[in-house]
């Protein structure tokens, strides 16, 4: 938009608008095509992941504001990339790997990164055995991820040894890799919500490089069934009332369980149905003939919870 500036005497500035032609721009054929929903593909994408609502209208924002500069710029209008680098903090089995994973993926398709491969990190592959080759070995990850998504996991180890710890030297390398190339690549740091807390206060200036910031909540019992229906019906597998009332009861006693800090959500819903698989293949070898429903039944005596 054209302006003028002029200035008062008094110090005061007026800045004069002058009137742009006001044009319409439509969207995508394709959006048109799907209802005139323009998040329809994002919904689509994602619709597999049970809850994580915070994610996906977070998703939903950051493409949206890709569309709108796209606009924006076709008027003459100002626009500006976004930083992208994030943080995940949830227990485990929440997703948050699954997620990075499938962020780079959707970030390549909405062309916000050029490359969209996903690189996951930790510790070792950032700190080194002496000075200045942990700054080596993080300056190469850093090049390595352009272009795409680096994750580190963890990411909380990289402060544990204190001042003199090599891991404070892979955080400062990461900063001003994180300000140098902001739009290049897309930096996602994860860890259990407590440690990452104590992480981001050792260093007071980390957190606000992380204009992204995602809880990933544990799942509610509804919220695990619902998952380990899903898993089942991918494997073509069902259980029968009596085994998913004796899944139901055990993840609620877990859930009431406020002391308990290693169940792993997700995750331990999808071990517990891999070995359920495995005794049920048992099972039915050492029977002389099986239906199909048989082939594909988990019992009560298939689940095994521990």
């Amino acid at each position: 938009m054209d302006s003028q500036v002029s200035f008062k005497k008094n110090g005061q500035i007026n800045i004069v608008l002058h009137e742009r032609e006001n044009i319409i721009i439509e969207n995508d054929a394709h959006v048109k095509d799907e209802g005139k929903d323009p998040f329809y593909r994002i919904d689509q994408e994602f619709s597999s992941f049970i809850g994580m609502n915070r994610l996906k209208e977070t998703i939903k924002e950051i493409y949206a504001n890709i569309e709108i500069n796209q606009k924006r710029e076709q008027v003459g209008l100002k626009t500006q990339n976004q930083v992208l680098h994030m943080l995940f903090k949830g227990n485990p089995g929440t997703g948050k790997t699954t997620i990075a994973r499938k962020l780079a993926k959707a970030f390549y398709e909405m062309n916000v990164i050029s490359k969209g491969h996903f690189i996951e990190a930790e510790r070792a592959d950032l700190v080194g055995e002496y000075i200045g080759h942990t700054a080596q070995k993080t300056r190469e990850l850093v090049e390595k991820a352009m272009g795409g998504v680096l994750f580190i996991d963890e990411a909380y180890s990289l402060a544990r040894g204190g001042e003199k710890d090599f891991g404070k030297e892979a955080i400062d390398t990461l900063v001003k890799h994180m300000e140098d190339h902001h739009s290049e690549f897309i930096l996602i740091l994860a860890g259990y919500p407590a440690e990452m807390d104590h992480f981001l206060s050792l260093n007071p200036g980390l957190a606000s490089r992380f204009p992204i910031v995602l809880d990933f909540d544990d799942y509610s019992v509804e919220q695990l069934m619902e998952i380990a229906k899903q898993m089942m019906h991918e494997r073509e597998y069902l259980l029968t009332k009596e085994a998913e009332w004796k899944l139901r009861d055990y993840l609620i006693k877990q859930k009431q369980d406020y002391y308990l800090r290693n169940f792993s959500n997700a995750r331990f819903v999808r071990n517990t149905i891999e070995k359920s698989v495995r005794k049920h293949a048992v099972r039915l070898l050492k029977k002389n003939k099986y239906t199909t429903e048989e082939l594909m039944l988990i019992t009560k005596s298939d689940l095994t919870l521990d």
